[in-house]
């Protein structure tokens, strides 16, 4: 359920709905927008709290939301939410580029990737310390070396990392590192993580599953927000499908989907969803085009010994040149997408 504030409902009056929602055991989620606020009921709702909330004063209208996601939905945030990283906005009309290698490898590596991609006009660092492989037997990580060689980069670009976290027991040693939390494409659904990064007051990244609906990924982002963690954005990186050309199905159509469903601002990955370096710009591009609010790209400075996923990793020539053509299309895209 959701309580529509009137323009000129006064603090008083917001904090009167709720006591009331709270006096029934039911949490209230407080979202001032431009122009009123909005109280978001969580919990079972009581058939007649509906008439309750509506003899209130400063109570313009009160909805009741059919979506299983309330905090993620746009009924109860109608403003798209931005989130401030650094210098970058994430959700804002310009797209933010957070780029990197896959794996951290060596100081060498960090470095002079972070240097290069920071020059071609990426705002945040991307790199893994920790690492979900399919095989048991592949390279998974540098783990706590990893995010120091992380922040090394940081100290010597300025560049905010964002890294992944696979592990509730590691949310804390990670947080202290990074600037935003990734959950993966395979921990989408893992409730212990996504409880605990909900509670870090962390910027996070909620990659969508191999195979998980619009409202799976909603939901998921759901337990961040329901921490009270508001600053939670999305990753489109491709679905699995029947082609075995591309590693996995880039869905384009789900940026402007989301941004219909959802205030939350949404960041496409085509390196993952494609596995093929040649084909991550004319992707990237379909992403901004389609209104992306960011790219995840991998950049390696010599993907052909990359210890993870050299084949999708763009050199930084081909990083360069990516770069030149996303903000070609800054001026002409069509942002946001109506709700």
């Amino acid at each position: 359920m959701i309580v529509a504030m009137t323009a000129d409902s006064t603090p008083d009056n917001v904090e009167e709905v709720k006591r009331r929602i709270e006096a029934h055991g039911l949490v209230a989620a407080v979202s001032q927008g431009v122009e009123r606020a909005v109280v978001g009921v969580l919990g079972s709702i009581p058939p007649d709290l509906k008439d309750e909330m509506e003899l209130l004063p400063g109570v313009m209208q009160v909805v009741v939301v059919s979506k299983p996601y309330k905090l993620a939905s746009r009924e109860f945030h109608p403003d798209p939410t931005t989130i401030q990283i650094g210098e970058a906005t994430v959700g804002g009309p310009q797209p933010v580029v957070m780029a990197g290698p896959c794996s951290v490898e060596d100081e060498e590596q960090m470095v002079s990737t972070a240097k290069a991609v920071k020059a071609a006009g990426a705002t945040v660092l991307r790199g893994g310390a920790f690492k979900p492989r399919t095989s048991p037997y592949s390279f998974r990580g540098m783990g706590l070396d990893g995010l120091k060689l992380l922040d090394l980069a940081k100290q010597e670009t300025g560049l905010p990392i964002i890294t992944e976290v696979m592990s509730p027991v590691d949310v804390d040693t990670v947080a202290q590192y990074a600037d935003i939390l990734q959950v993966g494409a395979r921990n989408m659904q893992n409730y212990n993580l996504l409880d605990e990064v909900g509670q870090t007051r962390k910027p996070v990244m909620v990659k969508r599953g191999l195979a998980a609906s619009y409202e799976e990924w909603l939901l998921a982002a759901e337990y961040v927000m329901s921490h009270g963690n508001e600053q939670v954005m999305l990753c489109e990186r491709g679905i699995r499908g029947f082609e075995q050309f591309t590693r996995f199905t880039m869905d384009v159509a789900a940026i402007p989907v989301i941004q219909r469903l959802s205030h939350l601002p949404i960041v496409a990955d085509p390196s993952h969803s494609t596995g093929k370096w040649y084909l991550v710009t004319p992707v990237a591009l379909a992403a901004v085009a389609a209104g992306a609010h960011g790219l995840l790209i991998e950049v390696h400075p010599n993907p052909d010994i990359a210890k993870c996923d050299g084949p999708q990793s763009l050199t930084f020539d081909n990083f360069n040149l990516l770069m030149s053509q996303v903000h070609a299309l800054e001026s002409i895209r069509n942002h946001p997408v109506p709700a």
